[in-house]
């Protein structure tokens, strides 16, 4: 299932892993871990915020898909169910209409 992981950093922790110089390998080796469809970065509500764009098999791999974002900033997790165009037609194809 395709979902959206929405990751808010700790602004104390990213203070920490930027001035580490952490930050960019913490990153990079998410996104070589997760491999997302999609990866974006910028402020949301004044603090650090990624969104990825995942296709998830299992439920059993969000544990480990959060994990790193949890344990190195401290972060704040949602991950959230979303489709592409082809995922919406397939879907609006099964409805019946009346």
């Amino acid at each position: 299932m395709r979902v959206m992981l929405k990751a808010t950093l700790d602004t104390e922790k990213g203070n920490e892993a930027i001035r580490s110089g952490r930050m960019p390998e913490v990153i990079k080796t998410a996104l070589e871990k997760l491999r997302p469809e999609a990866a974006y970065f910028g402020p949301e509500g004044g603090r650090r915020t990624c969104w990825l764009v995942l296709d998830l098999q299992d439920s059993s791999q969000l544990p480990p898909t959060a994990e790193p974002f949890f344990t190195e900033l401290n972060a704040e997790i949602t991950f959230t169910p979303i489709m592409n165009a082809e995922d919406l037609q397939k879907g609006l194809s099964q409805l019946g209409g009346d």
